[in-house]
């Protein structure tokens, strides 16, 4: 049977996107998501899942607004529906 890693949870997402800063190596935006994760009392997500989800954040052209868009949805402070109003806009 094949092992595979837990699915990083939609909390770290949202921090993930408001912590990526293009100038700064992914190795470094994963300890500090490492920090967050342990802080929320969750499991630290792999280096690799930390980097597929940062290049795919950069891949897609985004305004500063996504980050805090989708880290105000994982913490239920706003519907999922936020998300659709930010791709409409």
């Amino acid at each position: 049977m094949t092992r595979q890693a837990p699915k990083i949870d939609e909390k770290l997402v949202g921090a993930l996107a408001r912590l990526d800063d293009p100038t700064m190596p992914i190795a470094e935006i994963n300890r500090r998501l490492g920090v967050v994760a342990e802080h929320l009392g969750l499991v630290r997500p792999s280096y690799q899942q930390v980097r597929v989800i940062v290049h795919e954040l950069r891949r897609n052209e985004r305004s500063p607004k996504l980050g805090e868009t989708l880290l105000e949805i994982a913490f239920r402070s706003r519907p999922p529906s936020a998300f659709l109003d930010y791709l409409v806009d």
